[in-house]
């Protein structure tokens, strides 16, 4: 006996009773960025390892225990499956020289991949819409981009999440905070577990992260990163915030919220939920104003977020929302006049934006509607050799009793459109 086909843990089908729903977020997504102006790029999922290692960090979890990466066999080129977008983004803009006339503002969507611990909200393959900004320094984008996020949850109807928002500073700023963060934990040893102590003198800002229910005491006790900012990067973040004030987007300021990713400075937020339990995170971003540099090109202030869209999905999901994907009308169609006419009747409903399912195989006119039915269809088209004769067909409602009428078949069209506005 064959072995059961399975997919790879944490890599899952999107079956065809989500996709409405996908597609409904997909869209909300693509309405707010239009907005914006935001610009449209696609992008490789595989790109060199070096890439990651360069931006993300050696010393962060995906670089050092969640990359998919293997060695070309045909050139020897050592190659990964993206792990996050923004990498890939500014490879492309470098390549591309796409400041060259100058700002610009980019969005892209798709997979990512990361060898994780599966739980609900986290997968080894997953989703995400990027958005980034090149050339720009004025905290005012920095603002423009949350409200964005602001603006795309009103679109969808969210309504149960808070946004975290923190600076982090300048790379100089940072390390005199390392120096104090490393020499307060190394005086907590005895309350560090192994993850922590792993990073003590590697990535100390992640210790800050931690969910350690028994490190939380030492860790609010911690220096905080706010007190190490230069002028620069205290005016800038002040005026982040006062634009979210005069906005009316409310916040909680998390001095602990230093992201993941070696590559941001001064602003940094995320988007939460607590519907999601520990994985309530749906968005999160901020400026990385010295990696375009940093992998090769010309200084250039940037900034961006990421979207998770299965924690989306899961939070739209939690909140009740369920969309269908029904067509407007069953063809059912009985006789050989009428079977060989049903093609082309369905064709012309078609090309008036109608959604017609065309019943195919033949059976019995109770087969098929219990098919037209089952569909999901709002109304049965029901063509026989009869009603080819007299140029008519029968339109019966699926979902209001004893509704049915006989309609011209050059009057179809015109029939439903006023049906479905």
């Amino acid at each position: 006996m064959s072995k059961k086909l399975q997919s790879i843990k944490g890599f899952y089908d999107v079956l065809p009773d989500k996709t409405p729903l996908w597609h409904f977020v997909e869209d909300k997504i693509r309405e707010v960025l239009n907005l914006y102006a935001y610009e449209k790029i696609n992008l490789p999922i595989v790109e060199p390892t070096s890439l990651f290692v360069d931006s993300v960090g050696t010393h962060t979890d995906i670089v050092e225990k969640e990359m998919y990466s293997w060695v070309d066999p045909l050139n020897e080129d050592q190659l990964t499956l993206r792990p996050e977008g923004t990498a890939g983004c500014v490879r492309a803009v470098i390549e591309h020289n796409l400041t060259y006339n100058g700002s610009i503002r980019l969005w892209y969507q798709g997979p990512m991949f990361r060898h994780e611990n599966v739980q609900k909200g986290r997968q080894r393959q997953f989703n995400q819409v990027g958005v980034e900004a090149f050339g720009f320094s004025d905290p005012n984008i920095d603002a423009e981009q949350i409200l964005l996020l602001a603006r795309l949850w009103k679109a969808l109807d969210i309504k149960d999440v808070e946004l975290h928002i923190n600076s982090i500073g300048d790379p100089e700023d940072r390390l005199t905070y390392r120096a104090e963060l490393i020499r307060y934990f190394e005086t907590h040893q005895d309350v560090l577990d192994e993850d922590a102590k792993r990073r003590l003198h590697q990535n100390p800002l992640r210790i800050l992260d931690s969910k350690n229910p028994a490190m939380q005491t030492m860790i609010e006790g911690a220096p905080k990163l706010s007190e190490y900012l230069n002028t620069e990067a205290k005016a800038h973040f002040e005026s982040v915030c006062g634009y979210l004030k005069e906005a009316g987007i409310p916040f909680t300021l998390n001095h602990r919220l230093v992201r993941g990713l070696d590559y941001y400075n001064r602003t940094v937020y995320e988007w939460v939920t607590h519907r999601l339990g520990s994985q309530g995170t749906i968005a999160g971003g901020g400026r990385y104003d010295y990696l375009i540099e940093r992998l090769g090109g010309d200084k250039t202030p940037a900034l961006g977020f990421g979207i998770g869209l299965e924690r989306i999905i899961l939070l739209l999901e939690d909140m009740g929302v369920v969309l269908q994907n029904e067509p407007n009308i069953y063809l059912v169609n009985v006789g050989d006049l009428a079977e060989k006419y049903a093609l082309k009747l369905s064709e012309t409903l078609r090309s008036h934006g109608l959604k017609v399912v065309l019943n195919s195989g033949g059976s019995s006119f109770k087969s098929q509607m219990k098919r037209a039915d089952k569909s999901g269809a709002a109304f049965a088209v029901i063509l026989g050799d009869d009603e080819m004769k007299e140029g008519v067909a029968q339109v019966k409602s699926l979902r209001v009793e004893n509704q049915q009428s006989k309609i011209k078949l050059d009057e179809l069209a015109t029939f439903f459109l006023k049906q479905t506005s």
